[in-house]
């Protein structure tokens, strides 16, 4: 068989009888339309490729408190590689954030109530991470530290459009401030803003539901039951944003509810102080039950945790049916906490959300056998703060420290050893504080500044410009019972533009936030399956520094009487009408017309004369029945003696008043 070259080849096929040539013209669309399904292909490849690597997760974490009331963290985190225009898992709006001001790192709080540090810890991670009441906002910027203060200007109204909030107001230099390490260490480019009096509702929540996937339709967020979350002692829903050095963001979505079981329908115990103890559920927490996982999460996990102070009394080692509680439903797994001596201090029970659905739900809850009674890890002092003095010209700040006993617990005697306290204040600027006047009381006894006081930073508030920062790092003997830190200050005079709609209800001071830099509240639960992921069981594991939030501090200032520009007002109005209404009256008068009128009255008989006459069977008598007209003389005299009589009275009546 001899081989032909392509020429002949092409020749042959030309000059084959019976079978039609192909043409050219024919070919070139077949091409093209190969050519574009390949690029469209591609292009659909590249978006897909990076959805993939998009993740959600979702988890629930609850606990029971000392106070017989039951905690619920929510937490969900979103993640992409890098941002851009099409995203398949993360929100959209919150890529835009980043890629338009520039965000390494932001952190959006609202808060409605207090957490309790005494009852309810402070040294865990949940407890360290809690916020204080209102909104509260802080973000790092990468940026020039010039364009810093506009960005945070635009993000602000950017942030309250996107959560319906009050968020602009933050965008006065008056209510934002710059600390350089009593809040986060930083280079000047952060940014931390506080309003104390916004209130959370669910305009609020509907929003930060909306970045997640499922919003509030599937999963875990399908137990966010309004009337429940609203009606707890406390509620906080935190949104925190981090970016990566390669582009990536993670945000990370958490909603922390404290909530008293429903006593009605539960089964309850009572304690020794006649305190109820009821047993609870999610249907008993939240008004329903969970029947599965949402779609599109990698991960979709519920943990209940069991303190240390309760394992120790139920005397068996991380059981979920002991002789002091039981579990409804049997875990899928036990993960068992190692402190810093390897000695195990609580318990978390998982189950695992796709191992349930409509027909199998998941309802767990803890059932009490015994009345019992713990305590949780309290941090090393209990701060609060509160004003002194009286007037509505100066007064005083007091921020006390409580000690908890943790010295105790650590090494070394009470004489050599010190715990480190870091404080930072925000005064707004008509709060006028001395700082010179910083005194410092520990055990009842003052001492010297320096003893106690390492290092301080002040930047002072200028008026109706910027508000006052106060930045202290602190060091007490570990065997200090308490300590009293005194500053003095004046109160300001605001404008009268200036004031609130409530300016009588008094002004806010933002809660005051101390931290403690030696004590981490880290907890590690290890595990040896290397495909057990946990967003919420790493954030545990970061060294946090432990960190309590004081209370909000309301100041009564000078407020002008409101009601005296409308009673001014109404005064000189009414005054005025009565004047240019006697002058119309004067001026318009015709004298003439209303003399002929009055002659042609009184010569008609008057009408009760001439009907007496009549009864009387009398004729009537006109010239008797004439009534002689009042003398306008007379009339005006008489008016001139009244106005004078009601003026009289009128500015008696106000002189004493």
């Amino acid at each position: 068989m001899t081989s032909l070259s392509p020429a002949c080849w092409s020749q042959r096929r030309a000059t084959t009888p019976g079978k039609p040539t192909p043409r050219p013209a024919l070919m070139a669309p077949v091409r093209r339309l190969l050519v574009l399904s390949l690029l469209l292909l591609l292009t659909a490849a590249a978006p897909a490729s990076s959805a993939a690597a998009e993740e959600f997760t979702e988890e629930l974490l609850l606990r029971p408190l000392p106070d017989r009331k039951a905690l619920a963290h929510f937490h969900f985190r979103s993640s992409t590689p890098a941002p851009g225009r099409h995203h398949h898992l993360f929100p959209k709006a919150i890529s835009h954030l980043v890629q338009k001001f520039h965000i390494s790192e932001l952190e959006l709080s609202f808060t409605q109530g207090r957490w309790n540090y005494e009852t309810w810890g402070g040294h865990d991670p949940l407890s360290t991470n809690t916020k204080p009441p209102g909104v509260e906002l802080w973000a790092v910027f990468d940026l020039p530290s010039n364009e810093i203060d506009a960005t945070w200007k635009n993000l602000t109204h950017a942030l309250s459009g996107l959560f319906c909030a009050s968020i602009n107001f933050l965008e006065s230099s008056t209510a934002f401030s710059a600390p350089r390490w009593g809040f986060k260490s930083n280079e000047g480019n952060l940014r931390y803003g506080a309003l104390p009096r916004e209130a959370v509702c669910t305009e609020n929540l509907t929003p930060w539901l909306k970045l997640l996937p499922c919003r509030d339709k599937a999963g875990i967020a399908s137990l966010l039951y309004r009337p429940s979350i609203y009606k707890g002692y406390y509620h906080s829903q935190k949104l925190k944003l981090t970016t990566s050095k390669t582009g990536g963001i993670v945000l990370d979505q958490s909603l922390t509810v404290v909530l008293q079981p429903n006593t009605a329908s539960g089964k309850q115990l009572h304690s020794a102080d006649g305190k109820p103890q009821p047993s609870w559920s999610l249907e008993h927490l939240f008004n329903r039950k969970l029947s599965g996982k949402c779609l599109v999460s990698k991960s979709s996990r519920i943990f209940v945790e069991i303190e240390k102070g309760i394992l120790a009394k139920s005397g068996s080692e991380a059981s979920w049916s002991n002789e002091l509680f039981e579990l409804s439903t049997a875990p899928d797994r036990v993960l068992k906490e190692l402190d810093h001596l390897d000695v195990q201090s609580s318990s978390l029970y998982e189950y695992d959300l796709g191992n349930y659905n409509d027909d199998k739900p998941l309802d767990v809850g803890i059932t009490w056998k015994r009345p019992l009674t713990w305590s949780c890890s309290p941090a090393p002092y209990y701060a609060r703060r509160f004003l002194m003095g009286s007037g509505n010209e100066r007064g005083s700040i007091a921020l006390s420290f409580l000690s908890t006993d943790l010295h105790k617990q650590l090494g070394g005697s009470s004489n050599d050893c010190s715990i480190k306290a870091v404080v930072l204040q925000v005064f707004p600027w008509y709060v006028k504080v001395f700082y010179h006047s910083l005194q410092i009381f520990i055990d009842g006894s003052r001492k010297a500044i320096l003893e106690v006081l390492e290092m301080i930073h002040v930047t002072p508030s200028e008026d109706k410009l910027s508000p006052g920062t106060l930045e202290m790092l602190l060091r007490f003997p570990c065997g200090m019972q308490s300590a009293t830190l005194i500053l003095d200050f004046d109160k300001g005079f605001l404008h009268i533009d200036e004031y609130p709609p409530d300016a009588n209800q008094g002004f806010d001071i933002p809660s005051a936030l101390v931290s403690f830099p030696e004590f981490n509240s880290s907890r590690r639960y290890p595990e040896t399956d290397p495909m057990f992921v946990s967003p919420l069981l790493e954030n545990f594991k970061e060294e946090n520094v432990v960190k309590s939030y004081t209370e909000v501090l309301l100041v009564p200032l000078t407020t002008p009487d409101f009601s005296m520009p409308y009673n001014v007002i109404t005064f000189t109005c009414t005054v005025l009408a009565l004047y240019f209404g006697s002058l119309l009256n004067a001026l318009r008068r015709r004298i003439g017309e209303e003399e002929s009128k009055l002659k042609k009255a009184a010569s008609r008989p008057a009408l009760i004369p001439m009907l007496i006459a009549r009864l009387r069977g009398q004729k009537a008598d006109p010239s008797k029945s004439e009534s002689s007209p009042a003398s306008p003389a007379g009339l005006k005299l008489l008016l001139k003696v009244a106005f004078v009589a009601v003026l009289a009275v009128a500015f008696h009546y106000l002189s004493n008043s």
